[in-house]
């Protein structure tokens, strides 16, 4: 008779280093003045608040100084596109809405409070955004999937009058636009010369074909599952018309790898794979940034038998393109001046505060600063600022 297997005991989450990291949460809330004494609490609080709360309530605009609101951001999420994991829901994604809050505060000094609904409906979500708006100065939308997200962004954007800003959409485009910016600018080819192919018609994919374009990218095609979007091509979601009759003036048809053939630039946001042989097939000054995550497009290693240039969204490769470079500045930016949206000259001045970092040091292996480069976001805040400021969009 064989002996009975000896029970053992499963592996404690505490054998994974993340699990005692994340443990009670990376964040906590701090009060910014002492209570030390009746004195201290009557101004903190009753009677003297009142006297505070009815200012405001005859001027408004007096919350924008006498409480936290203008210096803090709503991160926002349904759970719906939560990194490379999908639709895991509200309560899977909040280390990652903490984790966001956490970058917020390490690389710009900017406070959010995390906030993942429970409510996938755009209307709903729409209005449960535009209740709590009163109690913040901007608003971080965050790993809702497409296309919803456009919806919901736009119509936030059109009903407040404080920031709304899209993450998983423009953080990457400004990155991108500042990566290739230095890409453009080590192959010695203009912007405006370039022929770029997008993998990947989702929230970034549409967001750095349109920056690219404002930026004045020679001609870019975009590709979704079904291959080139283009024109008059059935089955188009109504974002999806809106980016064909922008891009493509080559009226390319077919798939991405057909596309590629003398293109100068590959951008995947696709999680989809890109043979060594197609990249082969691109310009002799070819530029690829692999961005899908934690599996390139193609290995970069790979990539760079044929490209000049290579970036991908890892840490552990040269030129990783990372949000983290875009979004603390740019908020700060724009709470610093109270502006009451951020605009696309914001974004593009963003980018060009990025690639501007790089200077005279521009290499293969660096067209991009890196997230702990203490130089970032300082200036992508000041150009922020300066341009809401130009653009007229600030407040003070």
């Amino acid at each position: 008779m064989a002996a009975e297997p000896i029970p053992t005991e499963p592996p404690s989450l505490d054998d994974d280093p993340a699990f005692p990291l994340h443990r009670g949460g990376k964040l906590e809330m701090r009060s910014t003045i002492p209570v030390r004494n009746k004195d201290d609490l009557s101004l903190a609080y009753t009677p003297g608040v009142a006297r505070v709360c009815t200012a405001i309530a005859d001027n408004p605009e007096l919350a924008y100084e006498y409480t936290w609101t203008s210096k803090v951001v709503a991160v926002v999420t349904d759970g719906t596109a939560v990194l490379g994991l999908g639709d895991i829901g509200p309560a899977a994604s909040m280390p990652v809405m903490e984790g966001k809050s956490l970058l917020f505060k390490e690389f710009a000094n900017v406070d959010s409070v995390p906030i993942a609904l429970n409510c996938t409906d755009v209307d709903e979500i729409v209005d449960t955004v535009i209740r709590m708006a009163p109690s913040f100065g901007g608003i971080n939308l965050e790993d809702i999937s497409a296309p919803r997200c456009f919806e919901i962004e736009d119509r936030l954007r059109a009903a407040l009058d404080i920031p709304v800003f899209h993450d998983d959409q423009h953080g990457t485009a400004i990155v991108a636009l500042a990566a290739l910016t230095n890409a453009a600018r080590f192959v010695g080819k203009p912007l405006s010369e370039l022929r770029a192919v997008v993998a990947g018609a989702g929230a970034s994919g549409i967001a750095v074909s349109q920056i690219l374009i404002e930026a004045g990218i020679g001609d870019i095609a975009l590709s979704d599952s079904k291959g080139i979007i283009h024109e008059g091509r059935d089955g188009l979601n109504p974002v999806k018309e809106r980016i064909a009759a922008i891009t493509n003036r080559s009226h390319l048809k077919g798939s991405t790898e057909e596309a590629l053939r003398g293109a100068d630039v590959f951008i995947g946001l696709s999680g989809s794979t890109v043979h060594e042989s197609c990249v082969a097939t691109m310009s002799d000054s070819a530029i690829v940034f692999a961005l899908s995550n934690p599996t390139p497009e193609v290995h970069p290693e790979v990539a760079r038998r044929h490209a000049k240039v290579v970036a991908t969204g890892r840490s552990d490769f040269p030129n990783q393109i990372n949000n983290v470079l875009a979004f603390p500045g740019i908020f700060r930016g724009a709470l610093d001046v109270r502006a009451h949206t951020i605009t696309e000259g914001m974004k593009l001045a963003a980018a060009n505060a990025l690639a501007g970092i790089v200077g005279d040091d521009l290499t293969a292996d660096y067209v991009v600063p890196g997230p702990f480069d203490d130089r970032v976001a300082p200036a992508v805040t000041a150009a922020v600022a300066a341009k809401a400021r130009e653009e007229g969009v600030a407040r003070v």
